[in-house]
């Protein structure tokens, strides 16, 4: 027999739909067999797994760009994994991949979810296991789409991001001074700021922890805001609005701060800052751009590589810690792009 037919495959599952900030009872813990693949699948050990704030959407009933994930199900998550077991050709033992594992030890896929595009292989020649989550990864591709596509940045114009300590705005605020921008970020205290314009060459960093965000906008961006990267939504993005310049792009790519609100979201109410500077505000879901990946990866890559970008990643260790660790997104505690180490490689 097989040892894939005895071998534990712990799991997390959601127990129940959340009311405001997660708590443990929402989850479930279980324990299966890993077993072997089906004809035409695989079986993937995971690795890590990334830790992302759009997790928290994911548990909510209704209506968005992806399904949620339902209640008795293994939680949905990113991750790098390695093939321990394969009936296809297109995998072999060992290879490295990056796919929707969810919260799990192992991730078995058919042949249908292959045929998908469900895992993709990855190569460590172009970054770590960590940089393959953040900035070779679903952070990454999102600041990057998000910056190019719908932000569309000129050089010369100045660009805000907010969460730039984070996984998506450390990528954005970088690709901003690669073409020639101004960037300023918005993070929580002094470390953070620090970070984020000594190793990461923003222009200045605005710690909102620190005084009205108003006050750090009109010192750093005395010309006011070009294109404003938003990964937070409520007042930060409200103040953001006052100082946009005509034509001015705003990103929305995520609203962490109104996550676990337990009434309505809290929209902007400086919103006719649109109307009276033409401005634009588009959303960014990463998805839409699947089929472009590829290209986004070689070129961040390559900026790894030849030193113009840097990554942090905040490496949490034991798939038992995933309650806790989540919650670190929401109370500011992660520095850099918040992973979950679940076995060695």
């Amino acid at each position: 027999m097989s040892t894939l037919a005895t071998t534990a495959n712990h799991q997390i599952r959601l127990a129940r739909r959340p009311h405001g900030m997660v708590v443990r009872d929402d989850w479930s813990y279980t324990t299966e067999t890993a077993g072997e693949p089906d004809e035409g699948g695989v079986l993937v050990k995971t690795l890590a797994l990334s830790l992302d704030p759009a997790m928290r959407g994911w548990m909510n009933e209704g209506k968005s760009y992806i399904a949620p994930v339902g209640i008795g199900e293994v939680m949905r998550a990113g991750g790098i994994g390695k093939v321990v077991a394969t009936k296809t050709p297109k995998f072999a033992v060992g290879d490295r991949v990056n796919g929707a594992l969810g919260v799990q030890e192992y991730a078995r896929f058919d042949a249908g979810q292959l045929g998908k595009g469900a895992l993709t292989k990855i190569d460590l020649r172009l970054g770590t296991m960590t940089q393959w989550l953040n900035v070779l990864g679903m952070p990454g591709m999102t600041g990057y789409f998000g910056l190019m596509d719908v932000g569309q940045p000129k050089a010369g114009e100045t660009v805000v991001v907010s969460g730039a300590a984070g996984a998506v705005g450390q990528t954005v605020g970088q690709l901003a001074k690669i073409l020639g921008c101004r960037a300023v970020g918005i993070a929580g205290g002094p470390a953070k700021c620090e970070w984020v314009v000594k190793e990461l060459g923003f222009d200045a960093c605005i710690d909102y922890k620190a005084g009205p965000i108003k006050d750090g906008l009109k010192a750093h961006c005395p010309a006011g805001v070009d294109i404003y990267f938003d990964n937070v939504g409520g007042e930060i993005l409200d103040a953001v609005l006052t100082r946009i310049n005509r034509k001015a792009r705003i990103v929305i790519c995520g609203a962490i701060s109104q996550y676990n609100n337990t009434d309505k979201v809290v929209g902007p109410a400086n919103y006719l800052s649109l109307l009276v500077n033409r401005a634009r505000m588009e959303g960014i879901v990463v998805f839409d751009n699947v089929a472009r990946f590829g290209t986004a990866v070689a070129e961040l890559a390559g900026y790894l590589h030849d030193g113009r970008m840097k990554s942090r990643e905040d490496i949490v260790f034991g798939l038992e810690t995933f309650p806790e660790a989540l919650l670190k997104l929401f109370n500011g505690e992660n520095f850099g792009k918040l992973v979950l180490q679940v076995a060695e490689d």
